[in-house]
């Protein structure tokens, strides 16, 4: 089973950050200061209301401040997430279809726009400490809007300031986790990577 669209709106936001901040809320705030372009490899689980592995997936992503990406699923299934600063395209491969919407209508109060919003962060969410857990230090983010799929938003930071762990918690009880690696911050990356043309023969949908 695929991941439903709602997933899709939020996976390319997700980013790194290097810091040298000692709490999870600086790590955040300087990731929202300081990260202009990102690459790395994720893989990604998701675990139902019991916590039972219901998917999991991997790929790797691109990203460029403001609202450009490049996110790539390569394992189970072919899927391609490109946002050019306006729209976003969702291109499935196996169903020769792409999705396309507007980039402001797509992000409203949620992860995205905690990561690839403006640097006022609490105007849309509330940040709360957690603290450390191993060798992992965490921060929640909770939207201030009830328009928001998502309930709460868990991040969770290397010593070295590294983003290295994301938990989506839906309104239904379904948690997606990304792992995140080989990070790379701040390296210039090709503007072609952000760019996108439905090929041939596929149906275009307009949201």
């Amino acid at each position: 089973m695929k991941l439903s669209e709602k997933f899709y709106v939020f996976l390319f936001f997700l980013l790194f950050t290097s810091t040298t901040h000692a709490t999870g809320i600086g790590s955040l705030k300087s990731f929202m200061e300081n990260a202009r372009t990102v690459r790395a490899d994720f893989a990604q689980t998701v675990l139902d209301k019991s916590r039972h592995i219901v998917q999991t997936a991997s790929g790797a992503m691109q990203f460029e401040r403001p609202g450009k990406f490049r996110w790539i699923y390569e394992k189970p299934y072919e899927q391609l997430i490109v946002g050019d600063g306006d729209r976003i395209w969702f291109y499935d491969h196996d169903l020769a279809q792409v999705t396309v919407r507007k980039l402001d209508a797509a992000i409203g109060s949620s992860p995205a726009a905690l990561l690839a919003g403006n640097n006022d962060i609490e105007k849309n969410f509330h940040l709360l400490e957690i603290g450390l857990q191993g060798n992992i230090e965490w921060v929640e983010a909770t939207p201030k809007t009830r328009e928001s799929t998502f309930e709460r938003v868990l991040l969770g930071f290397s010593r070295g300031g590294i983003l290295r762990i994301m938990e989506l918690h839906d309104n239904f009880g379904q948690v997606t986790v990304f792992e995140f690696s080989g990070v790379e911050q701040n390296r210039k990356l090709p503007p072609e990577l952000f760019k996108f043309s439905p090929p041939a023969g596929v149906d275009v949908i307009s949201e």
